[in-house]
């Protein structure tokens, strides 16, 4: 899948019947829940990425009030999707705004960065697993078949991955992340668990999406990508003067920091 250069955005729902076809989306936003196992409140993104990554020639709609619209504005924009958004009085506001920060991103041809494939059979464990896997950052491709030139192929009900194990798709993301090693990951982040991110690449440049779920900044979010860049140019929606700090090259990868990050930002990396 190409992220075309000519950019996909979406697009407010006003008036007139929705579309029959469409997949309702759940509105964008953390939950906290108790953790069992440590009596600890962890957040709890609900995203749709994964959802698109499944059906990236559906269309979709979110209904969503306030400052929800700008988060599902910028998650359907960040995975190239046909969005529609239906929104209350101040959440067709702060679409606006996002549609206004949307704008000003520049066209890439661009592929999406995958470290391992997911084959998908449909069902409900799949897609769960896939939620969590994209909820973790680990950087997938949803295929058809297992694609060799990949490190890993992951098969629901597979001798590798038994149907009993997805039973339990935390325990078996962990396993995953075990076996493609956070040494291999092309993309990681530190500082915080609301912020999922997306990365895409044509070997000169790279962009790398974070949008963050949680209803306050993120700051000081460190990140860690696959390669060796020189530059940075930072978008990030509500700062004006946005930019990264403490930029270094450790061998094969490129770590910096982003100061602060409110619903969404898009960093611009070159050679």
């Amino acid at each position: 899948m190409m992220l075309a250069a000519i950019l996909l955005l979406p697009r407010l729902l006003t008036g007139g019947a929705e579309p029959a076809d469409a997949v309702k989306m759940a509105v964008p936003r953390i939950q906290h829940r108790i953790n069992e196992a440590s009596a600890t409140r962890s957040p709890w993104i609900d995203a749709n990425g994964w959802r698109i990554l499944r059906a990236p020639s559906q269309s979709f709609l979110y209904h969503v009030t306030g400052d929800s619209a700008a988060l599902a504005a910028a998650e359907a924009f960040t995975y190239g999707s046909d969005a529609l958004i239906a929104a209350d009085d101040a959440g067709t506001a702060a679409f606006g705004r996002m549609l206004d920060f949307l704008r000003q991103i520049p066209a890439l041809n661009l592929t999406p960065v995958a470290d391992f494939g997911v084959v998908d059979d449909g069902s409900d464990a799949t897609g769960e697993l896939m939620n969590l896997l994209s909820r973790q950052n680990l950087l997938y491709r949803v295929e058809s078949a297992p694609d060799k030139n990949l490190r890993l192929n992951i098969r629901v009900g597979s001798k590798e991955y038994p149907s009993k194990e997805a039973s339990d798709p935390s325990k078996l993301a962990h396993k995953i992340r075990s076996q493609l090693g956070d040494e291999n990951r092309s993309l990681r982040l530190y500082g915080s668990e609301v912020v999922i991110a997306r990365s895409a690449t044509n070997g000169h440049q790279a962009r790398i999406y974070l949008l963050n779920y949680a209803n306050f900044p993120v700051r000081g979010l460190r990140v860690r990508i696959r390669g060796a860049y020189a530059t940075g140019d930072a978008r990030v929606f509500g700062v004006s003067e946005a930019h990264v700090n403490d930029w270094t090259r450790d061998g094969d990868a490129t770590e910096f920091t982003l100061p602060e990050l409110n619903a969404f930002a898009v960093i611009d990396l070159s050679r």
